[in-house]
Order: C-alpha cells, then structure tokens, then sequence
C-alpha cells in the first residue's frame, strides 16, 4: 500500500467481504463513500479495480488478513486512525446486521489502531443511529 486512500479502500473492501460475501448495499456504500469524503479527494476513481485487486492479492497471500490490516494501519497517519475505524464500521453496518466474522474484523482493526474504547464505541453507535429505517 503506498496511499492513505489505498489503505482506507482495503479496509472497507475487507469489511465488507469479511462475511465471506459483499452485498450490493455494501459495494454501493463503498462507491458513495469514496465520491462524497474529502479525505478521498483527488482519487482517481479509475484506480478503484487496481486498488481492489492489490487488496485481493494481499489477502490471498500470506497471514493475508494480518498483513493487510499491519499494512493498512502502517499507511495511516494517526489523525486518519478514526476515520479508517468510522468507514469500515459504516460499510459493515449498511444492513443493520453485523455477522460474527464482521464483527472480528472489526475487533481486529480495533486492537490495531490508537483508538480508545470511548472513541470505537461512539463512532459504532453513530453508524447504527445512521443506518436505521422507521419502523413498519
């Protein structure tokens, strides 16, 4: 990974795959995350299959998940250490459900990242509260 941008696109392609299946809702949220934050102005979106591709690559290779969570969190500055956790919460938490394995991932990245209980727990209740739907 040799971007800020890169890194923050693996994470939330790892989350949302982390299920063992990426959803339409989550691929969409992904696309809609890259188009609409700043920190991902000046992306070349033409560059998002490449980046998708190198993210396959790393997690097929090996100890795949940990390197690229290791390498990942290595690209950040610490100032995006919060931002990486917020956009792969967000990816996870499109469909109001999160999978045990989502929810490992995300405990992984946790342990990762200079995050405090406080800050993960907020951004996590943020997402849940963004996601909701009336009821029927």
């Amino acid at each position: 990974m040799t971007t800020a941008q890169d890194a923050l696109i693996h994470l939330m392609i790892v989350a949302a795959s982390s299920d063992s299946t990426m959803t339409e809702k989550e691929l969409k949220r992904i696309t809609a995350l890259i188009d609409r934050l700043p920190v991902f102005e000046g992306f070349d979106k033409d560059r998002l299959e490449t980046v998708a591709n190198d993210c396959a690559d790393i997690l097929n290779g090996p100890n795949g998940l940990d390197r690229m969570v290791a390498e990942a969190v290595a690209s950040l500055p610490e100032k995006l250490q919060d931002t990486a956790y917020a956009l792969a919460v967000e990816v996870t938490a499109v469909d109001l459900h999160l999978e045990q394995e989502e929810l490992r991932f995300l405990e992984m990245l946790r342990d990762n990242l200079s995050l405090d209980r406080l800050t993960t727990a907020a951004i996590e209740v943020a997402a849940r509260a963004r996601h909701r739907r009336l009821p029927d």
